[in-house]
């Protein structure tokens, strides 16, 4: 199938790509909506500016579509942007979706009416096989975002690795936190793996932090030969 994959530039998006080109689809488009509300229900926010330098590592078009992220109201952007890939000649959108009813209820109705195919192939994942699998198939991740009890201003910017999943799983027998952060525990940012052209190379950051959560920007990056 034409597809194409909605995309943040997070682990799950970023394996929604890795599984659709796996599967054989013919991924035309990555679709990345900048929502300008940092609370959105539907879109994942940090570092969303760098979904076109992602996209440029993975060689894959990009179509960007602004937000403003009002709850309910940015559903009506998402449906535009869905009518714009059917028009383009798009049969399926895939996403990232693990456990949030909330988003993946919606976007599969919008592609429903729109006549295009939704496929979430991580749905109700074994979360840690999951967080494993992302390390071992060679993908650098980063935590982008922290908004949970066990997680403090350390882990802004933490590469997730096998070691960082061992801690992740101490947290989680100890406060209930989810290990594949669906819970909104965390944010993550893809800088390599081996869907990737060129890598990420991260010129300037800066953290964030507000009592109890944070946020690792990127401010500045490039991309570099592998």
């Amino acid at each position: 199938m034409k597809v194409a994959v909605l995309f943040s530039g997070g682990k799950d998006s970023t394996m929604a790509v890795y599984n659709a080109l796996k599967s054989g689809e013919d991924v035309r488009y990555l679709l990345a909506m900048k929502s300008a509300n940092d609370e959105s229900y539907m879109f994942h926010v940090p570092n969303i500016h760098l979904t076109d330098l992602l996209a440029e590592a993975m060689d894959i078009p990009i179509i960007s579509v602004k937000t403003d992220g009002i709850k309910e109201e940015e559903l009506k952007d998402l449906r535009l942007a869905f009518e714009k890939l059917k028009s383009l000649g798009i049969e399926a959108i895939y996403t990232g979706a693990l456990y949030s009813t909330y988003q993946k209820s919606r976007i599969e109705k919008l592609a429903s009416d729109v006549g295009i195919k939704a496929v979430s192939p991580y749905w109700h994942v074994d979360e840690l096989e999951y967080m494993r699998k992302i390390v071992s198939l060679g993908f650098e991740v980063i935590i982008s975002g922290v908004a949970a009890y066990g997680l403090d201003e350390k882990w802004l910017g933490r590469k997730i690795d096998d070691k960082c999943i061992d801690d992740l799983i101490k947290l989680n027998e100890k406060v209930g936190l989810n290990l594949a952060f669906e819970g909104g525990e965390a944010e993550t940012l893809v800088l390599d793996g081996p869907i990737f052209k060129k890598r990420v190379k991260i010129l300037k950051d800066k953290r964030q932090w507000h009592v109890d959560s944070g946020l690792y920007i990127i401010e500045n990056a490039i991309l570099e030969e592998k």
